[in-house]
C-alpha cells in the first residue's frame, strides 16, 4: 500500500526543522565556548601583567659584575636605606607597587596619605649607590633596603637596577612577591628578602652612623670620613622617606651633614663623594 503524499510531506518537514533545531543548538553551544575561553584569557591576562612587567626588569638584570679584579681589599662601606616606601597592594585585579602618582584614588580610599607613598625616593638613592665610583672600584661591601612595614632585602652591589622608574616598580613587585630576583639565565639571586634584623649581616669592625636633619651634630662629611680608621667598615644608615627620621637603636653615631633639608639621594652622593676622595678614586 502506497502512503499518501501528504504524510511523507509532515515527515520530511519534521526531519528538516529538527536538523536546523540541532545546528542551531550546536551554534549556541559553540558561542557560549568562545565566549567562556574569551573571559577566562581576560582573567588570566590580568593576572599575568604584573609577571610581564616583572620580567621585563628582569630583563635588564644581566648580573654581569662591574667590580675591577684589582678591587683593593680591606675595608669597604655599606650603605642600609631605612623606611622605603615600597608596599604592594591588590589594585582592581592585579597587584602594584603603591606611589602617589597613580594610586592617589585608592589611598585615600582607604585612608591613607598619599604623600607618604614615594617608592621613587627609594629608586633613586639605590641608583646614587650604584652608579657610583665607590662601587665601581669595587668598595661597597652591601646595600641593604628595609622598607615601612619591616621588610628587610638585600642588593647585590654588582646587580644593575632597571633606569626607569616603572620598570624598577615591576622589579620591586616581583621581589616582594617571590622573596627573590635572580640575573637573568642564572641562578644566581641578585636581590633577595632576608630575615631582620639587619645588625646580623654587618661585620664585626664596622662603625655605623646614622643620618639626619635634626640631628645635633653636624659635620664635614669629607673630613668626618677622612678621619675613621682604614681597617674600619663604614655602615650609613639613610632614611628614604617623604618626612620624618629614622629611628634606629643600633646605631654608634648620629650626624648631620648640611644645615639644609637634603634629599636622600644627594645626602648619598656627598657620602660617595667624600669616601672616593679618601680612598683616592678617580
Amino acid at each position: 500500500m502506497v502512503r499518501p503524499y501528504k504524510v511523507k510531506a509532515l515527515k520530511r518537514k519534521k526531519r528538516e526543522e529538527e536538523e536546523e533545531y540541532d545546528e542551531e543548538e550546536e551554534m549556541k553551544e559553540e558561542e557560549n565556548e568562545q565566549e567562556t575561553a574569551v573571559a577566562k584569557s581576560g582573567a588570566e591576562g590580568e593576572e599575568e601583567e604584573a609577571k610581564r612587567r616583572a620580567e621585563e626588569a628582569v630583563d635588564e638584570l644581566p648580573g654581569i659584575p662591574i667590580v675591577p679584579s684589582n678591587a683593593s681589599a680591606g675595608s669597604g662601606v655599606i650603605f642600609i636605606l631605612e623606611r622605603a616606601s615600597l608596599e604592594v597592594a591588590k589594585v582592581g585585579k592585579t597587584y602594584q607597587l603603591l606611589n602617589s602618582d597613580d594610586h592617589v584614588n585608592f589611598l585615600l580610599k582607604h585612608g591613607k596619605d598619599p604623600k607618604n607613598y614615594r617608592p621613587d625616593i627609594a629608586f633613586q638613592a639605590i641608583l646614587t649607590i650604584l652608579d657610583s665610583r665607590l662601587n665601581k672600584a669595587g668598595k661597597l661591601r652591601a646595600l641593604y633596603v628595609k622598607t615601612e612595614k619591616g621588610v628587610l632585602f638585600e642588593i647585590k652591589p654588582f646587580a644593575r637596577i632597571p633606569r626607569t622608574f616603572k620598570r624598577f616598580s615591576g622589579l620591586i613587585l616581583q621581589l616582594l612577591q617571590k622573596l627573590s630576583v635572580n640575573a637573568s639565565g642564572k641562578r644566581e639571586k641578585l636581590l633577595r628578602v632576608i630575615k631582620n634584623p639587619v645588625t646580623r649581616y654587618l661585620p664585626l669592625n664596622s662603625r655605623k652612623i646614622g643620618l639626619s636633619y635634626s640631628a645635633e651634630k653636624m659635620v664635614r662629611i669629607h673630613d668626618y670620613v677622612k678621619a675613621a680608621n682604614s681597617d674600619v667598615n663604614l655602615v650609613f644608615v639613610v632614611g628614604t622617606m617623604a618626612h620624618g627620621k629614622i629611628d634606629t637603636d643600633y646605631t654608634d653615631d648620629f650626624i648631620s651633614v648640611s644645615g639644609y633639608p637634603l634629599s636622600a639621594a644627594y645626602c648619598l652622593g656627598m657620602i660617595c663623594n667624600g669616601l672616593e676622595q679618601k680612598w683616592n678614586i678617580l
